[in-house]
C-alpha cells in the first residue's frame, strides 16, 4: 500500500478514513476491496530478493498490512499492529515492554480475562499487580507516589459496570511519575473515543467486538505512535507468532469500513434502551448502568471523551437477585444468551456467571444479580418489548 494514497485521506473524517485508508485498488485488476492473500509464503526474485518485503506470512501479509493501515488511519496513530485475539495483543505488548520486577496498576472492574492473564501468568513470571479503583484520581496518585508502575492500565468504559475514567486527567498523573497509561477502548470503538488524543501512550482492542462488528471474527490490535514500542510488539509479534489470518483480516477490514455508522446506532439503541430500564420500578430494576444517562457517575467525564455517543452495553441490577438474573435471560427472545458484544445483533449474559467467572472471590467479583446487555442494531421498539416481555415472566 502506498503512502502517498494513504496520505490522500489523511485530513477526511473518521469514516471516509475507514472506508479508504489502506484499501488502495489493486493495481493489476483495478478491484476496489483487498484481496484475501491466502498464502503462507511469497516467491523470492533471488536469494532475500522480497517482493515489497514479503517473505512469509507470520512476518507479513498484503491483507494483515491493510487493516493495520486502516485501523491506524482510524485511530489518528501512526501504528497498528493486529493480533489473534484481544488478550494477544495485550499478551504481547507487555511481554514485550516490561520484565519481571516491574509492576502495573489495574482497574478493578476490567474484563476478567484481562485480570487472569495478569494475575495467573504474568504475577507468576515476576510482575507485580495491584488492582485499585482508577476512577478515583487521588488515590492512584497515592499509589503511583508509593511505588513505581509501568503501566496504569485502564478500561473506559469497564467492563462490565461501564465506570468511567478521565484519560486526560490519568494521564497528567501517570506520567509525572514515568508511568505509561495503556487504555483498552474495545467498548467505546474509535468511532467514539481517540485515547491516544487524550495523551494515553498506547490503545488496545479486542476487534473481536465493535470493529469486527458482526460476531463472525476473533482478533486484537495494538495502537501507537512511538516507533521504539512499536518495535519491540512488532519483534514479539512476529517472534510469538500471534497473528491474524488473513481471512480474519480480511473480515475486520470489511467491518471496519462500518463501524462509524454502526455505533451511531448502537449508541441510539442503548440509550433508550438504558431510559427505559431505569424507568421500570425499583422493586424491578435495582440500578441501570449506562453513561448515556445522567444518573451514571461518570456520565460527564464521557460526554467529554466520548464523541457522538456512548456506546453500546448497558448494564443493568435486577432486585430479586441473582437467580432472577438468570431466569431474565433465559426468557429474552430476539437477544441471544451468549458470551462476547459488539455484534449488529442484541446478546444478553450474566457477567458473573459467564464472562467474569474468573473474578469471582477477588476483588474484581462483579454483582451476581446484575445483567450485561450488549445492544445491537435492530428496531430499538422491538428490543424494549422483548425485555418488556422478559420482565414480566420473572
Amino acid at each position: 500500500m502506498s503512502a502517498e494514497y494513504n496520505a490522500k485521506f489523511a485530513q477526511n473524517a473518521l469514516a471516509t478514513r475507514a472506508i479508504h485508508a489502506g484499501q488502495e485498488p489493486d493495481p493489476t485488476t483495478g478491484a476496489v476491496v483487498t484481496p484475501i492473500f491466502a498464502t503462507s509464503t511469497f516467491k523470492q526474485d533471488g536469494v532475500l530478493g522480497l517482493r515489497g518485503g514479503h517473505d512469509y506470512s507470520r512476518s507479513i501479509n498484503p491483507t494483515r498490512t491493510s487493516f493495520d493501515e486502516q485501523l491506524a488511519s482510524v485511530e489518528g496513530a501512526k501504528y497498528a499492529l493486529s493480533f489473534s485475539s484481544g488478550l494477544a495483543s495485550i499478551d504481547v505488548l507487555l511481554r514485550s515492554t516490561i520484565k519481571p520486577g516491574d509492576n502495573i496498576l489495574l482497574g478493578n472492574d476490567v474484563y476478567g480475562g484481562t485480570y487472569r492473564l495478569l494475575a495467573k501468568v504474568f504475577v507468576p513470571w515476576g510482575v507485580g499487580l495491584d488492582v485499585m479503583d482508577i476512577t478515583d484520581l487521588k488515590a492512584v496518585e497515592a499509589a503511583l507516589s508509593s511505588k513505581h508502575y509501568e503501566y496504569v492500565w485502564v478500561e473506559t468504559p469497564s467492563n462490565p459496570l461501564l465506570n468511567i475514567t478521565d484519560i486526560a486527567a490519568t494521564v497528567e498523573v501517570a506520567h509525572k511519575y514515568g508511568t505509561k497509561v495503556a487504555v483498552d477502548n474495545t467498548f467505546a470503538s474509535p468511532a467514539l473515543q481517540h485515547p491516544l488524543d487524550e495523551g494515553a501512550d498506547v490503545v488496545v482492542y479486542s476487534t473481536t467486538k465493535y470493529i469486527g462488528g458482526h460476531s463472525d471474527v476473533v482478533g486484537g490490535a495494538v495502537v501507537l505512535n512511538d516507533e521504539e514500542t512499536r518495535e519491540k510488539v512488532a519483534f514479539l509479534q512476529n517472534a510469538a507468532g500471534a497473528v491474524p489470518s488473513p481471512f480474519d483480516s480480511w473480515l475486520d477490514i470489511r467491518g471496519l469500513k462500518t463501524l462509524d455508522l454502526r455505533v451511531k446506532r448502537h449508541s441510539a439503541n442503548a440509550l433508550k434502551v438504558a431510559e427505559w430500564l431505569e424507568s421500570q420500578p425499583a422493586d424491578v430494576i435495582e440500578r441501570v448502568w449506562y453513561p448515556g444517562l445522567e444518573s451514571h457517575p461518570g456520565h460527564e467525564i464521557a460526554a467529554h471523551q466520548m464523541h457522538g455517543g456512548f456506546g453500546g452495553i448497558v448494564s443493568v441490577q435486577l432486585a430479586a437477585g441473582a437467580e432472577a438474573a438468570k431466569r431474565f435471560v433465559d426468557h429474552t427472545q430476539i437477544f441471544t444468551l451468549a458470551e462476547s458484544l459488539g455484534g449488529v445483533e442484541s446478546l444478553i449474559e450474566v457477567p458473573a456467571a459467564m464472562t467474569h467467572a474468573s473474578v469471582a472471590g477477588t476483588t474484581l467479583q462483579v454483582p451476581a444479580n446484575l445483567v450485561r446487555i450488549s445492544v445491537g442494531i435492530e428496531n430499538a421498539d422491538d428490543l424494549i418489548a422483548d425485555l418488556k416481555q422478559a420482565l414480566e415472566r420473572l
